[in-house]
């Protein structure tokens, strides 16, 4: 499976003290998402090993509905790159708004925490393939950086 889509609502036992979703939790499900997308494509246990650049666009309220959609950017040897975005918005509205987005990075492990391959990803349309390309941009000048 190269996408997920995770759909919940935002819970009160979610909220910070200024009444929105705290960005932690936010964080959290990007990870059970992309956790999700990783391990069906890799058909192992996978590991987070990179989150780069997330960026909040927007708050999410109690009772929003939310959205969190992984999306196989690339694979490397034993790497899953995938783009993950959060949308949410106000169900009686209908209308739903790009809350956050990022890229991360898992790698499928044996038991003993040992890189195992997996199997090549290649894009087929061209939005899949300009996905690719800004994630392996993304990738190489995080690691110039020395952040990745």
């Amino acid at each position: 499976m190269s996408s997920i889509t995770l759909r919940f609502l935002a819970e009160p036992s979610t909220v910070n003290f200024g009444g929105k979703v705290h960005g932690g939790t936010v964080m959290k499900w990007i990870d059970e998402a992309g956790y999700a997308c990783a391990t069906s494509w890799s058909k192992r246990y996978c590991v987070t090993v990179f989150i780069g650049s997330i960026r909040f666009h927007h708050p999410i309220m109690i009772g929003d509905l939310v959205e969190v959609e992984a999306k196989l950017a690339y694979t490397g040897t034993s790497s899953i790159n995938i783009a993950v975005e959060v949308r949410s918005g106000d169900m009686k509205g209908g209308e739903m708004q790009k809350t956050a987005e990022c890229l991360i990075v898992f790698v499928s492990v044996d038991s003993h925490g040992r890189p195992l391959p997996v199997a090549p990803y290649a894009p087929a349309t061209d939005e899949a393939k300009s996905l690719a390309s800004k994630a392996k941009a993304h990738l190489e000048a995080s690691r110039a950086a020395g952040l990745a």
